[in-house]
């Protein structure tokens, strides 16, 4: 237990103010918040590989509110939760009164009553998922001022339109354990670019978690994308004000080549240009299925004049020394695996596959580690319980 001690100790050594607080963007913490967020993530992965229970609930609810199609972060929120004792409740909107014209006021308060965490994704109307999910915030913070609700429940971001936390923080948890430290990160040329995919409409959260929150560390981060394709200019804002704070850096290019020029980390992803995910927003709200098709078509027309921004061997061996590490948050379209041409070559994938699966693992533990320091005003301490305890989490 020894490097959890050690964790423990650190902790309690960081000023934060987190409890009865949400996680909705990354740039909104602090960096003691950060590095607390992974501390406890790092805390909770080494007493489940011990096989010591983090049963910190007796009872209690999670209730998931996903208005996308998940699968990682799905499962994700839900063995986080039942890991620390939680019981999770999906809210499906569809079989909810929600279709009767239920406030979100409302809604949000009856869903809470024994809810502990309020995991949302929402990602689909640029402008609108971030916007719902601090709508759901004051709602919530009512309910308590005027006890209706004897706690009030910690909000997640499980992707809105604006950042994607559970998995850029996964992401930084793994570039921690793989270079050694996170001091080593600094320094460090992380290329986020976009890359071609034969379907749109792919949120831009992911890249704008990115450069929001590695540039808080000290690395060199640019951020590559075709004309047109660009990111919400607030985001791009923020990771150059991170870059200017850190002593490190963030440039925009347009060349997946000069990206991965002499990169340590490359993370070649897809996403729809901020244009067309205003459009696409429009013609939701309006059920404007015919519309929606003609931009689909559009879309992807214009996507395939970029077919060779593909993360491929060749690319590969213009990073530093050929070897930077391949990064994506999954599914990865694969060329000549899950489609015929996409955004990674099917052997640099295979290369990395078991990478980007232990990138993908860090998640759930990232996400307890968030309901942890949402919930518990000494989270040094309660850790410090669980460790002295011993409880087997299998077995007698």
């Amino acid at each position: 237990m020894e490097n959890v001690q050690q964790t423990i100790k650190e902790l309690e050594s960081l000023k934060t103010d987190m409890v009865n607080k949400d996680f909705l963007l990354t740039w909104q913490k602090s960096e003691d918040e950060i590095l607390a967020t992974i501390k406890v993530a790092e805390a909770l992965k080494s007493l489940f590989e011990k096989n010591v229970s983090t049963r910190v609930f007796d009872s209690g609810l999670a209730v998931s509110q996903f208005r996308d199609n998940s699968t990682r972060t799905r499962f994700s929120f839900a063995s986080a939760c039942n890991m620390l004792g939680l019981t999770v409740q999906d809210f499906d909107e569809g079989k909810s009164q929600l279709a009767h014209g239920e406030t979100v006021r409302e809604t949000s308060n009856m869903i809470s009553f024994l809810t502990e965490v309020v995991g949302i994704r929402d990602d689909m109307y640029l402008g609108a998922g971030h916007t719902y999910m601090k709508e759901v915030a004051k709602a919530l913070d009512g309910g308590h001022k005027e006890g209706v609700l004897n706690q009030r429940p910690t909000i997640v971001n499980l992707q809105c339109d604006v950042d994607h936390p559970t998995q850029s923080m996964a992401d930084l948890a793994h570039l921690k354990n793989y270079f050694g430290s996170l001091e080593k990160l600094k320094g460090k040329k992380i290329a986020m670019t976009w890359a071609y995919s034969p379907s749109y409409g792919k949120p831009l959260s992911v890249p704008q978690g990115i450069i929001g929150l590695m540039t808080r560390f000290g690395m060199n981060v640019t951020l590559a994308y075709p004309e047109g394709y660009s990111l919400i200019q607030d985001c791009t804002d923020v990771a150059q004000s991170n870059a200017k704070k850190s002593g490190g850096s963030f440039q925009i290019v347009n060349s997946m080549e000069d990206a991965f020029r002499d990169a340590d980390i490359v993370y070649p992803k897809s996403w729809a240009p901020f244009h067309v995910m205003e459009k696409r927003t429009q013609l939701l709200r309006t059920n404007d299925s015919t519309g929606l098709k003609e931009l689909e078509k559009q879309c992807l027309a214009n996507n395939a004049r970029y077919k060779n921004w593909e993360c491929t061997e060749e690319k590969m061996k213009l990073t530093k020394g050929g070897k930077a590490l391949y990064m994506h948050c999954l599914p990865a379209d694969i060329s000549n695996v899950s489609c015929k041409e996409g955004e990674v070559q099917d052997t640099v994938f295979e290369r990395y596959r078991v990478e980007t699966y232990k990138e993908a693992g860090y998640k759930p533990f990232i996400i307890a580690s968030m309901i942890f320091l949402g919930r518990f005003k000494d989270p040094a301490k309660v850790l410090g319980i669980l460790a002295k305890s011993g409880k087997r989490r299998v077995g007698l």
